[in-house]
């Protein structure tokens, strides 16, 4: 790879700026296993309230989570995956890998997926979405192109 972009327009700066903590990943996964529910998170994650209720509210500002209720008397809310959320899928999935690889840590399991479709245990994979070959950093570059103010899309999609 080449030299990377400027820091502040660096996409992976602007993701860490609003996900770049322990607990926000955390809650991430959790809510895409289920665990949607305030409480259940709490527990889930041994989280203080006053930290989740935070990363809650930020996570919704940024369109990650939306607050869904569940429940009128009282009323009471869950927490989904908005479009913006569920895109974070692969970077969980790659997160989950490293980890399998790097920090078994003399484990006698590991996390492992199961494709539903087939039923075999995966392993995700990052291919180019055009040739399907696998992305490596020696065969890929970074390079700026200009957004497409209509659809917020760049020119190259």
């Amino acid at each position: 790879m080449e030299a990377p972009p400027p820091h502040e327009t660096c996409p992976i700066t602007r993701l860490l700026e609003i996900v770049g903590d322990r607990w926000s990943f955390l809650m991430i996964r959790d809510v895409f296993y289920g665990v949607r529910r305030f409480d259940a998170m709490q527990k889930h994650l041994g989280i203080s309230k006053k930290v989740l209720a935070d990363r809650l509210r930020r996570l919704q500002q940024a369109g990650i989570f939306k607050k869904v209720p569940y429940q009128q008397r009282p009323q009471r809310f869950e927490y989904r995956l908005t479009a913006k959320g569920r895109d974070l899928f692969p970077v969980l999935l790659t997160m989950m890998r490293w980890g399998n690889r790097w920090l078994d840590e003399g484990n006698t399991h590991v996390l492992k997926l199961q494709h539903q479709h087939c039923g075999e245990i995966v392993e995700p994979e990052l291919v180019c979405s055009l040739c399907k070959q696998p992305l490596t950093p020696a065969k890929v570059r970074a390079v700026m192109v200009p957004l497409n103010a209509h659809t917020g899309t760049t020119d190259e999609t």
